[in-house]
């Protein structure tokens, strides 16, 4: 069988080195044998170091995705199974894995490879050319390990629409995976109901990562006035709702949305709690100031401003012009939570961010806690793209 190695450049392969899992198409040096896109390949350092096998592609700026740094490691079914038996045990031990994700790419071994379970409905994302041959395998293998816990799914949908698809030489696909079924889904998460729409909503259809960010605001909602921007379904909102807030109105730019968050609100008995709006929350926010109104608790929980370092700078100001706009709102003594879900606005630029609109809003900020994303999607320390998501709670006062 033909060898089909990538040499590093002499130098290169700290990140490698350092437990990453990639490497980048300026580290290499040289390929040996003719691997086409998606083959496996080894990589050897300068020095003829063994550092790993992985999938090679010559279209994307991440050349190749390692696998595993056992040189004997053979790739092939049972490995495979392992990594999801892996990935489910995990699971099982820190989640409610009612709804959860169960594959997070390069955080489980698996680049590339997202699939969530919405009840019993597996929503399936291959972002990366070499996975991809091995998709439908991980698809019947996640359902074999399933189905030993007595969990059976009834369809499986792929959402391999977005746009690092292109980045990989692919084209950008959507639909079934086996038989058709409902694509609307049930699910309850923090003892909320919503219907998740797998097939139009957002990325996998509903934003697992925040499931215990959702849960943190209970504690300061209770009988208190609540505005959750850029709402979506409506998560933010009906949780606060559940939690015995007085009034909740929720805004999002979504026409979508804001249908399927009054739907939520229906399903859960919470209509007449939870108001829902279409509007665009940059225009909303001075409105809400110039007209007085203030809130016990302000939600902001926007889509990610930056997907590359390139736009950080502009996406700071998006994010302090939100929060200034936000603490604005908030009564003396009231309480702010903001997040972040790009993974380019790390945490200590997102904090400085916040700071800086606490300075110019004249206010000042108590922390009472900091998160990251839910467990079942891992941050993997040497692995610093796995680690996106931000969640701040203040409770916010006037300066004194």
């Amino acid at each position: 069988m033909e060898n089909k190695i990538v040499h590093l450049k002499k130098g290169e392969g700290r990140f490698l080195r350092n437990g990453g899992m990639w490497v980048f198409d300026n580290e290499v040096a040289s390929v040996e044998g003719v691997p086409q896109n998606g083959d496996l390949v080894s990589v050897i350092s300068s020095t003829g170091y063994f550092m790993g096998t992985g999938f090679i592609n010559f279209n994307s700026r991440i050349r190749v995705r390692i696998l595993t740094r056992k040189q004997e490691q053979a790739i092939n079914e049972v490995f495979f199974e392992s990594r999801i038996r892996e990935a489910w045990m995990y699971r099982k031990d820190i989640v409610d894995t009612s709804s959860c994700r169960l594959i997070f790419g390069e955080a489980d071994g698996l680049p590339g490879m997202v699939i969530d379970k919405f009840s019993d409905v597996l929503v399936v994302q291959s972002l990366a050319l070499g996975i991809e041959r091995w998709k439908e395998i991980i698809v019947e293998t996640v359902k074999k390990v399933l189905a030993e816990d007595g969990i059976l799914i009834r369809g499986v949908y792929e959402r391999s629409d977005a746009k690092e698809r292109t980045k990989e030489g692919m084209e950008r696909v959507k639909g079934y995976i086996g038989r058709e079924f409902n694509t609307f889904v049930e699910i309850t998460e923090n003892q909320v109901k919503y219907i998740v729409d797998i097939a139009e909503g957002q990325k996998t259809g509903f934003f697992l990562d925040q499931k215990y960010n959702r849960k943190a605001v209970w504690k300061v909602c209770r009988g208190k006035k609540v505005l959750d921007c850029f709402t979506h379904t409506g998560s933010f909102a009906l949780n606060a709702a559940k939690a015995g807030a007085a009034s909740v109105l929720g805004v999002d730019a979504s026409e979508l949305a804001i249908a399927q968050a009054k739907e939520n609100a229906r399903l859960n008995g919470l209509e007449e709690k939870a108001e829902f709006i279409c509007a665009d929350v940059f225009e909303l926010l001075p409105e809400l100031e110039r007209r007085g109104e203030k809130y016990d608790v302000v939600i902001l929980d926007p889509p990610a401003f930056t997907k590359s370092r390139e736009s950080v700078k502009k996406a700071a100001k998006g994010y302090k012009e939100i929060n200034l706009r936000g603490m604005k709102l908030v009564k003396d003594g009231g309480y702010l939570a903001t997040c972040s879900c790009s993974h380019f606005m790390n945490q200590e630029l997102f904090a400085q961010t916040i700071a800086g609109a606490a300075r110019d809003a004249r206010k000042r900020l108590r922390q009472i806690e900091f998160r990251t994303q839910s467990p079942d999607h891992p941050i993997l320390w040497a692995a610093d793209e796995t680690y996106y998501l931000k969640f701040y709670l203040f409770q916010v006062t006037e300066e004194k």
